[in-house]
């Protein structure tokens, strides 16, 4: 029989159960509620209590480091990551072990949003738990996290008004999609199932597409922008569709509240105010993250997607306008994106980026020309999936993207602003190089470079800027942020695109010649390495570098310590060490990895490399042997010959005996 627990009204922290606590939405409600601090005792519907009642706030403030809620629950696989926040992990029990820890919970919370086949485990499990009322200790509450595909086929709410939206009071007029009408059912039995009884209040949460903390069904569109690999990111349909959502974290605030205040209705409707269409969202996380473009494509392809399911794939194709009238007052939801997630954009990427690692790895390398400051930036560009920015290439690309946007205006003139500012851009940079031979003005050269680095490619992976800038007012003007005075009046700085690493290389002046005159003909003329020029450009390197204020100082004035690298060998055991200390000081790589298709291409390299070798290996041993044979066979005619030779001249044979294993 279950442990006696306090009743509503107590500070002892509630004991909750939640379902496949290994899974998105389960996981980051699991995590929410296990740290919510206590509050103050509520009655039904948030009536604070009164008197005497009151007093024990004060005591309450004393236990809320022990938090509201103990989290334990279910999970499919050993977790991969650290999961402190749930006190017991359940796997692989049968329904009696399962129910008797049911049992033991104060709240018990199924998610069926995501996995099907937890549809008839939460139906077991509220009907289970409704059977043995009689044996409760206490009151038990029961939630259902549902989706609002159990509204998918609903009729609208006016035929004439479509922007009319659904609210939780129409919960009865409902019609599910075809594929979640087990759902439906469940839904039903649920609420049935919490009106029998006042020690088992029952409540059905229908939560909106799930949004936040990392992404689950939107982390295709996510990824695919964030990669920087395709030029349009894709629309599956024609995008108009309004698909209800909600941030996990407000899901979860919507959960706690239904735990503190009980609320009188039993059907809830979890989305944000949003309403936006497919579209809509794409477009936001197209321009926050990758190209800023989309492009639509039948919705036939999106089951192309590893990543989907068809419950998922149904939930992005939903066309429903709906608002949560129950979620308002007593409800005091903490929201994180009321308004929705194409408002509150930059908040959810941060968070994207954050939960899944995904941090830009920022890096300056300097050093004297030919010292190998390129070949060093092109390695930790391959180790690192970082961007390689040179002068020259960025400007090249600038010039490119501009004549690009002026050749493909829009004739109709939705775009004359942008068009009419790449015009005039492109302009501003041909005339400033035609006066100065090729080469562009300082703070031209400086705005280029700091455009380039604050694009999404170099925000999502990062970069290596390779020989850039030379000087402490380069440094101080690309690297500043819009308003250049900080509350403490000194200079600030742009976190977004100062580098976290500088690599300074140098190497001594015979060795840097000696380099150059042993060069290529061909890499003397692509770098401009020809004597006269590259003496002259060392000598300006080290006056610079004799200088009071240089630009290491700036990066040593923002407590950016430089890690100081001499070139003495251009061995290539002594470049991988020296590369090896470059990758320890930086640390691991900050992105997704190699995905399925690039592993499963690195196992057929390494194993057609295997096959060759082994391949060489064995054309070497038939080739040995073939060459053993030879001069047995050799030696056989040679000692057969000797042996006629002297059987024709009268002399014995030659005696043969066998060789011992010594001999061998």
């Amino acid at each position: 029989m279950a442990e006696p627990r306090m009743e509503r009204g107590g500070h002892t922290p509630k004991r909750v159960f939640i379902n496949n606590t290994d899974s998105y939405a389960s996981k980051h409600i699991a995590k929410f509620l296990s740290e919510c601090e206590l509050r103050p005792p509520a009655g039904p519907e948030g009536q604070t209590k009164t008197g005497d009642e009151e007093d024990g706030v004060v005591s309450l403030q004393n236990q809320r480091a022990e938090g509201a809620f103990q989290l334990v629950g279910t999970a499919s696989d050993p977790p991969e990551e650290d999961r402190g926040f749930v006190m017991e992990d359940y796997r692989n029990l049968n329904k009696d072990e399962l129910l008797s820890r049911l049992m033991d919970c104060d709240v018990v919370i199924y998610n069926v949003t995501q996995h099907a086949d937890q549809v008839e485990e939460a139906s077991w499990a509220v009907s289970a738990l409704h059977d043995r009322i009689s044996h409760f200790s206490g009151p038990k509450m029961f939630i259902l996290i549902s989706t609002v595909m159990t509204w998918a086929c609903s009729k609208p709410v006016d035929p004439e008004d479509p922007e009319l939206p659904f609210t939780d009071e129409m919960f009865r007029r409902r019609r599910a999609h075809r594929n979640f009408k087990q759902h439906i059912e469940l839904e039903k039995r649920v609420v049935k199932m919490g009106k029998t009884n006042k020690n088992f209040p029952t409540y059905v949460v229908a939560s909106g597409l799930q949004y936040g903390m990392g992404e689950q069904i939107l982390h295709f569109f996510f990824k695919t922008s964030w990669l920087g690999q395709e030029k349009e990111i894709p629309v599956f349909g024609d995008g108009t569709n309004i698909v209800p959502m909600i941030h996990i974290n407000d899901l979860a605030s919507v959960i706690q509240n239904v735990i503190e205040l009980q609320p009188k209705h039993h059907y809830l409707l979890a989305v944000d105010d949003s309403n936006s269409t497919m579209k809509d969202v794409v477009k936001a996380i197209a321009s926050a993250l990758g190209p800023g473009t989309v492009q639509k494509k039948p919705f036939e392809e999106a089951f192309l997607v590893q990543d989907w399911s068809v419950m998922e794939i149904d939930s992005l194709l939903v066309n429903l306008r709906m608002e949560s009238a129950h979620l308002k007052a007593p409800f005091s939801v903490n929201w994180s994106c009321e308004s929705g997630l194409v408002d509150n954009m930059a908040l959810v990427v941060e968070e994207y980026r954050q939960t899944r690692g995904l941090l830009p790895v920022r890096l300056c390398v300097l050093g004297p020309p030919a010292v190998g400051k390129s070949t060093v930036c092109k390695q930790i560009c391959q180790h690192y999936t970082l961007h390689h920015i040179t002068l020259i290439d960025t400007i090249t690309e600038t010039i490119s993207q501009l004549e690009e946007t002026v050749q493909n205006a829009d004739p109709d003139g939705d775009n004359d602003d942008s068009v009419a500012e790449a015009q005039e851009q492109l302009a501003s940079l041909k005339a400033s190089m035609e006066r100065n031979g090729g080469i562009l003005d300082e703070q031209q050269l400086v705005k280029v470079l700091k455009d380039k680095l604050t694009s999404n490619p170099c925000r999502n992976q990062g970069f290596v800027l390779d020989s850039f800038p030379k000087t402490y007012e380069q440094a101080k003007e690309l690297f500043s942020a819009e308003e250049h005075d900080s509350e403490d009046g000194t200079s600030s700085y742009s976190k977004n695109i100062t580098p976290e690493f500088v690599l300074c290389l140098d190497a001594s002046d015979a060795f840097l010649k000696d380099r150059v005159m042993n060069l290529p003909e061909r890499q003397v003329q692509e770098h401009n390495y020809g004597q006269e020029h590259f003496l002259r450009r060392l000598a300006t390197y080290r006056e610079s570098n004799m200088e009071d204020i240089t630009v290491v100082n700036y990066f040593e004035e923002l407590d950016i310590s430089p890690l100081y690298l001499e070139i003495t060998s251009s061995n290539e055991p002594d470049c991988l060490l020296l590369m090896q200390k470059i990758f320890h000081t930086v640390g691991k790589p900050r992105n997704y990895g190699p995905d399925i298709q690039e592993v499963e291409r690195e196992q057929r390299r390494r194993a057609e490399v295997r096959m060759k070798r082994e391949a060489m290996e064995q054309a070497e041993e038939e080739s040995r042997e073939a060459e053993e044979a030879r001069q047995r066979a050799a030696r056989w005619e040679e000692w057969r010959s000797t042996r006629d030779k002297n059987l024709n001249n009268g002399r014995p044979p030659v005696q043969c005996r066998q060789l011992t294993k010594r001999e061998v």
